[in-house]
């Protein structure tokens, strides 16, 4: 398993700001891993990666509806699957089974639990897509509906799967027509994807395209010829246009950083999205919410807070 230190720096290749580690001394109260808050239409959703000591306290909040455990960052190219929580258990012992508790009080609550696979990482590529059907009966057996002796989280069923690919090769489609498949007739599995708001995306098109996804939660941050800019609009508004025209998924949702220091660009101030970016993306059925990223940063700025109501 990555030490903290290297797992961190890895983890923000391409779009991912640092959160501090669990050791770090900063806010013992936080999920060292969160990732993103979204509000949903009348139902905000919180989705956020994993502290399993938080787990049950994280998720009393009404405002999240979907927790994502962050990452499977290392499959395909003949590797077995791992998981890697950034320290808090190590899943080679079996030390992640205990959560499984946690993961159903969640669920319970109404919260889905969600598994978010790649990462900003290299370990994990896909060569065929024979092999990403085996990925997703790993994925099926370990830790959705299906059955296994070794499974990393115990026998808590987890509700879906987050694609949050950032490299390997293209056989995605593969991966999630078997996750489709296998959940036909019992149990829905949901799929969502992240991508970067340059359309298309380079590794998730193909996948975006076969109508097997339910959300796509767009990172409008980090990238200057599609996020927000009160400049020059007309560049976000474009880029949202396209991909809630092109795109088969359920909802879309636009992903901002939840203060300045949580992404290097893309930083849209509360009002500004309330009186500019909100009433445009709204006139799309295809609108979901806002995803932040993240929750150390929106605890700091509460910017949810000054947006929830608006979303």
């Amino acid at each position: 398993m990555l030490p903290l230190h290297e797992y961190y720096v890895q983890s923000i290749l391409r779009h991912r700001p640092v959160v501090p580690p669990a050791n770090s001394g900063v806010s013992a109260q936080l999920s060292i891993c969160t990732e993103y808050q979204i509000f949903m239409k009348n139902a905000a959703l919180g989705y956020q990666s994993f502290k399993a000591s938080m787990f049950v306290e994280a998720n009393t909040v009404s405002s999240r509806k979907s927790t994502s455990l962050t990452f499977l960052s290392i499959f395909g190219n003949g590797r077995k699957p791992q998981i890697n929580l950034a320290g808090h258990c190590d899943p080679a012992s079996n030390g992640c089974q205990k959560v499984s508790n946690d993961i159903r009080n969640c669920q319970n609550q109404g919260v889905k639990v969600m598994l978010s696979i790649g990462g900003g990482t290299s370990g994990y590529t896909l060569t065929s897509d024979a092999e990403a059907r085996g990925v997703a009966e790993y994925l099926w057996n370990n830790f959705l509906g299906g059955r296994s002796n070794s499974r990393p989280l115990g026998d808590a069923v987890l509700d879906g799967i987050d694609f949050d690919i950032e490299g390997g090769q293209l056989h995605y489609v593969a991966l999630a027509t078997r996750l489709s498949e296998l959940s036909r007739g019992g149990r829905k599995v949901y799929l969502t994807a992240a991508p970067q708001c340059p359309f298309p995306d380079e590794w998730l098109d193909d996948a975006l395209q076969t109508g097997l996804f339910d959300y796509v939660y767009i990172q409008f941050y980090n990238n200057g010829p599609c996020q927000y800019s009160t400049i020059n609009p007309k560049k976000f508004k474009d880029s949202w246009n396209r991909w809630t025209s092109s795109v088969p998924a359920q909802k879309f949702f636009v992903g901002l950083p939840a203060s300045q220091q949580a992404a290097g660009s893309g930083y849209v101030g509360a009002d500004i999205l309330k009186s500019q970016v909100l009433p445009f993306v709204k006139g799309s059925s295809k609108y979901g919410g806002v995803m932040l990223w993240n929750k150390y940063y929106d605890d700091r700025n509460g910017y949810s807070s000054q947006i929830r109501d608006s979303v």
